[in-house]
């Protein structure tokens, strides 16, 4: 299980996507902080998005440690 107090969280987001904007203003909320990679301004990143995903272009994709979570579902 990812320890957020010590794992580095990355979010893959698009500037098109509600539920990415769902997804950092919850981190934000929550006062996590987190790395951002802008799929819009880093398009050669959809190819690790891809993998992490199982082959699909969906945003959001946050990683955390060893965990990956596709889609938004609550920080919680």
């Amino acid at each position: 299980m990812a320890d957020t107090t010590t794992d580095t969280i990355v979010v893959y987001s698009h500037p098109d996507c509600n539920y990415s904007d769902a997804l950092k203003d919850e981190l934000n909320e929550l006062g996590i902080t987190f790395e951002e990679i802008d799929l819009s301004r880093e398009p050669d990143k959809w190819a690790i998005v891809e993998e992490l995903s199982g082959g699909e272009r969906i945003t959001p994709v946050m990683v955390t440690g060893d965990v990956v979570e596709v889609g938004f579902h609550g920080v919680g």
